[in-house]
């Protein structure tokens, strides 16, 4: 175990080694890494989180364009293309930024053409599945498709077959969705019932090993960011009987099954959170070590008096993990 220096690392690439190296040439204005990452990328899980992670740090330069003019005829660069176009559009949509309906257009446009240049991958469908957020009126009928299953709002359901039909439970897929109904109505607490319906509905179909066993903790999160119930560590929303149970499917139906190389980081720390939440400390020892030097700042920075302030984010961390590897190596 590290000792009492131990200070954790937030990137956005994790324990992903090659997706490290590739992010750091990124920001260094080198596109081939990534263009050789994700020719090498064979399964969808990694192809669905390398590209969503490359998205995010080239959405702020002209580096997919680059790649498109020198490759001209390259499948994974116009992939590319629509995610860093709909990276560009949610974020304009999150600033209330006067560009976001042009950016909106031009990311609809990117997925369209991605869907027919690479018809087997999902990707295009989950960025389409990205869009749906700016659409908060559910204006486009695309977006009110009747729900497979009973207490399920109409939504992007189709969307969301699509990227199922490509890859099968595909984490993004999931969270796109339920970041699309945690949006509805503006937040309403009508909506959150509406999304803790949703990921138990997924997590009740998923199989052994499947990350949306982890997804009913992300709407336990939202609920307390929503109630603004900071500071009130270890409290009844945490270590109540069923943030207990959500708790423990996660770990005995995802952690335990999952493949550790594929695992989550944010996953991984939700899950820690939970189990640190709900008293499971020593539970919570062996996720601690599988987050190993890296954290994310979700959803610990919700459990701090400011939600914003990172360095309270990682000292709450930093705390729980000392008293969770403790109670598994004294257990």
């Amino acid at each position: 175990m590290p000792g009492p220096d131990f200070r954790p690392v937030y990137h956005p690439a994790g324990h992903d080694g090659p997706l490290r190296a590739t992010v750091q040439d990124l920001r260094a204005g080198r596109w081939l890494s990534m263009a050789q990452l994700l020719a090498a990328t064979t399964d969808w899980p990694a192809w669905t989180q390398r590209t969503q992670v490359l998205a995010a740090v080239a959405a702020g330069s002209d580096l997919v364009e680059v790649w498109r003019t020198e490759q001209p005829g390259s499948t994974a660069a116009q992939v590319m293309q629509a995610r860093v176009s709909v990276e560009r559009a949610v974020r304009a949509h999150r600033e209330r930024h006067p560009r976001t309906q042009e950016l909106w257009q031009a990311a609809w446009q990117a997925c369209g053409t991605a869907t027919h240049t690479a018809p087997d991958d999902p990707v295009p469908w989950i960025c389409l599945l990205a869009l749906s957020v700016l659409d908060e009126d559910q204006a486009m009928a695309e977006h009110r498709v009747r729900p497979p299953g009973p207490m399920l709002p109409p939504g992007p359901w189709g969307l969301l077959a699509e990227a199922d039909k490509r890859d099968a439970y595909n984490r993004e897929a999931y969270h796109r969705m339920l970041q699309f109904l945690h949006s509805r109505r503006r937040g309403s607490r009508g909506a959150l019932s509406e999304a803790v319906n949703f990921v138990q509905w997924a997590a009740g179909s998923a199989p052994a090993g499947s990350p949306l066993h982890a997804l009913p903790l992300y709407t336990r999160v939202e609920r307390y960011r929503r109630e603004r119930g900071q500071e009130r560590a270890l409290d009844l929303h945490w270590v109540a009987e069923d943030a207990a149970r959500d708790a423990e499917r996660a770990l005995l139906a995802w952690f335990q099954y999952a493949d550790p190389s594929a695992r989550s980081l944010t996953d991984l720390n939700h899950l820690a959170h939970a189990l640190w939440g709900a008293l499971r400390f020593a539970a919570a020892g062996p996720v601690f070590q599988a987050i190993g030097p890296y954290y994310t700042p979700q959803p610990w920075m919700y459990r701090t008096r400011e939600p914003d302030d990172r360095a309270a984010a990682e000292e709450l961390f930093t705390r729980a993990r000392v008293r969770c590897l403790s109670a598994a190596r004294d257990g």
